[in-house]
């Protein structure tokens, strides 16, 4: 643990970010070489990942303090929730589609790799 609770949390964060784009890849093959049942599998494990964000992160996040470390924790939690109806309803689709906007194009950052940077930028 460093001094700053916010690198730490970052860190953190960085470490599912990498986590979530290993499962994405991991998924893409999959779905071509085994099917939607294997793809589905791993994309439930994308979103229970992400689903335990709020939880996992809020030690990290209250560490921070202040306004800052509530915005966090209330941003941690709707990466959470997300996750967390994305598994509910049972949607392949939905779970696929988490941290990704409508309007998302390839190379761009997923919506927490973006929050990252954001907290980067507070250091």
């Amino acid at each position: 643990m460093s001094e700053h609770p916010l690198f730490d949390l970052i860190t953190y964060l960085e470490t599912i970010a990498v986590a979530v784009r290993r499962l994405e890849e991991e998924g893409d093959v999959i779905l071509r070489e085994r099917g939607q049942d294997a793809f589905t599998a791993k994309m439930t494990e994308k979103a229970r990942l992400l689903a335990g964000l709020g939880e996992k992160g809020r030690p990290l996040a209250e560490k921070v303090g202040g306004e800052s470390g509530r915005a966090i924790v209330r941003r941690l939690d709707q990466f959470s929730a997300s996750a967390g109806a994305s598994l509910r309803i049972g949607s392949v689709f939905f779970m696929t589609a988490l941290l990704y906007p409508a309007d998302h194009k390839a190379g761009e950052p997923n919506d927490l790799e973006a929050y990252i940077g954001t907290l980067r930028e507070k250091l």
